[in-house]
C-alpha cells in the first residue's frame, strides 16, 4: 500500500472513530440539560433584523448547538486547555504562525478564483516572504513588510461569484455555517488534500502515516486555540439567535454584499 493510499485509509478510519465517539458523547450527555440556559423563542421579534436569517431546519441546528456546547466542554476545550499549560506561549505563537503560512494557500486559491490579481500577488508574497525570512512560516516579517493577511475560502468565493447564502446550517464541531459556506468547505478541503495526496511530504520518512496524523492532530487543536468564541458564555438569553445573525452578517460583509437598509 502506498503512502497515499495509507492516509485515505487512516482519514476513513479516523472520521469514523471520531463518528462513533461523538455519537457516544451525545447520548451520555443528553441528559445533563442543567448547564445549557433554557430555550428562547423570538417569534415577538419577527419583525426586527436579527430573525431575518433563513433558518427552515432551526430544531436541527439548535440541537447540533447544544451538541458542539457539550463537545467543547467536555472533549475539544479540555485538550486546548492542556496543550496551552504545557506549551510554552512563543512556541504556541511559532505553531499558530506556521499553520496560518500554510493556510495562505486556500487564501492563494480563492483570491485566483475570484480573478483578484492584486490581493493574489500580496497573499503570494507573504507566502513566499514567511516561508523564506520566515523560517517555513514560524515568523511572520511579511506583515511588518505591509504584506496584509487576505482571509479567503470557496465560500466567500461562491459569494463572490453571486452564490446566495443558503439556509442557515450549525455543523458539528465547526458550528455556524450555511448551505453555501459547507459546500465551500468541502472545496478547500478537497483541494487541500489534493495538494498534499500530491505533494506527500512525509512519504519517505517510512512512517508518513504517525506524522501526518500527529500534523493534522496539532493543526486542529491550533485552529481552536486561536478561536476566543466559547458556547453559552455570553449570558444572552437570545445567543443562538445573534450568533445566527453575526456569522450571517460577516459572511455577507466579507464578500463584499450590501446590508440591507434600515
Amino acid at each position: 500500500m502506498t503512502s497515499t493510499n495509507r492516509h485515505r485509509a487512516c482519514c476513513c478510519m479516523i472520521a469514523l472513530m471520531l463518528s462513533l465517539t461523538l455519537t457516544g458523547c451525545a447520548a451520555t450527555m443528553v441528559h445533563n440539560q442543567a448547564e445549557v440556559p433554557p430555550r428562547h423563542t423570538i417569534s415577538e421579534f419577527k419583525d426586527q433584523r436579527f430573525a431575518e436569517v433563513a433558518d427552515p431546519w432551526e430544531g436541527f441546528n439548535r440541537n447540533m448547538y447544544r451538541f458542539n456546547f457539550y463537545f467543547d466542554k467536555y472533549l475539544f476545550l479540555p485538550v486546548v486547555n492542556g496543550y496551552e499549560f504545557v506549551t510554552p506561549t512563543f512556541l504556541q505563537e511559532r505553531i499558530s504562525s506556521f499553520y496560518n503560512n500554510i493556510g495562505e494557500v486556500r487564501n492563494l486559491t480563492n483570491s485566483m478564483f475570484q480573478l483578484k490579481g492584486k490581493e493574489s500577488a500580496t497573499t503570494l508574497g507573504r507566502f513566499v516572504t514567511n516561508s523564506t525570512l520566515g523560517l517555513g512560516g514560524l515568523f511572520d516579517p511579511a506583515t511588518t513588510f505591509g504584506l496584509e493577511r487576505r482571509q479567503q475560502d470557496f465560500g466567500k468565493t461562491l459569494g463572490y461569484w453571486g452564490s446566495d447564502s443558503g439556509p442557515y446550517l450549525v455543523l458539528p464541531i465547526f458550528g455556524p455555517s450555511s448551505v453555501r459556506d459547507t459546500g465551500g468547505l468541502v472545496v478547500d478541503t478537497g483541494i487541500s488534500y489534493g495538494i498534499y495526496a500530491g505533494i506527500d511530504p512525509f512519504g519517505n520518512t517510512g512512517n508518513s502515516f504517525a506524522i501526518g496524523s500527529g500534523v493534522t492532530a496539532l493543526d486542529v487543536v491550533d485552529a481552536r486555540h486561536q478561536k476566543s468564541f466559547r458556547y453559552y458564555e455570553s449570558g444572552y438569553p437570545f445567543e443562538y439567535y445573534m450568533v445566527r445573525f453575526f456569522y450571517h452578517e460577516k459572511r455577507e460583509i466579507e464578500i463584499g454584499k450590501p446590508l440591507p437598509a434600515e
